[in-house]
Formats: C-alpha cells, sequence, structure tokens
C-alpha cells in the first residue's frame, strides 16, 4: 500500500508560477516512477511529468520548457514547478506512484489547479 497526499493547488494569474507536493508514504521502496497527472471535465487523464527511481524526467509536450520535476528522496516528497502558467493548464492535477512489475498505479486524492484573471 502506497499513500500519497497532495498540496500547493490553487488559483493562480496566467504567467504565473505554482508549486505542487506530494508526500508519500508506506511501502515506497519499490515504487519505479513517480508523476503528475492532469484531468479536466470531459477528458481523461493525461500525464504532466513522471521521475523515475534514477532520475529520468519525462514531460508532455504541452508542459515542456514550463514545469520542473523534481523528487527529495529523505523526505519522499515529489514536486512539480509550474511556471509560466496559462489558462489551459486548469485541471484537477493528480500525484501518481507506479510500479512496473506487476504493473499497478497508485493515485492521491487531486488538488485543483486553477489559472485566471
Amino acid at each position: 500500500q502506497v499513500q500519497l497526499v497532495e498540496s500547493g493547488g490553487g488559483l493562480v494569474q496566467p504567467g504565473g508560477s505554482l508549486t505542487l507536493s506530494c508526500a508519500a508514504s508506506g511501502s515506497i521502496f519499490s515504487v519505479n516512477a513517480m508523476g503528475w497527472y492532469r484531468q479536466t471535465p470531459g477528458k481523461e487523464r493525461g500525464l504532466v511529468a513522471a521521475i523515475t527511481n534514477s532520475g529520468t524526467t519525462n514531460y508532455a509536450d504541452s508542459v515542456k520548457g514550463r514545469f520542473t520535476i523534481s523528487r527529495d528522496n529523505a523526505k519522499n516528497t515529489v514536486y512539480l514547478q509550474m511556471n509560466s502558467l496559462k489558462p489551459e493548464d486548469t485541471a484537477v492535477y493528480y500525484c501518481n506512484a507506479k510500479f512496473w512489475r506487476p504493473p499497478y498505479n497508485y493515485w492521491g486524492q487531486g488538488t485543483q489547479v486553477t489559472v485566471s484573471s
């Protein structure tokens, strides 16, 4: 079992910045990758950014150059630094912990990010 608790969402103006945090607890030693996904009403949840245990990162094309994912292993926490935010970044952001063998996903409860003037 893995528990994920997100924080840091909120309302921000276009062009602004926001940092999301995801604190992980439980059986985290076998987690292969952690990441952030986002979802808007009527659409599927999609990958924003992910980071593996070895530090390899992966970003959605729409956020490359604006968002940065990082992890603090001592704190079991993953961060998503979001800069130059756009209205189209508005969504519920979910933290994800991924196991590869066997494949399994854990999800946080989600945090709302709203980009609006």
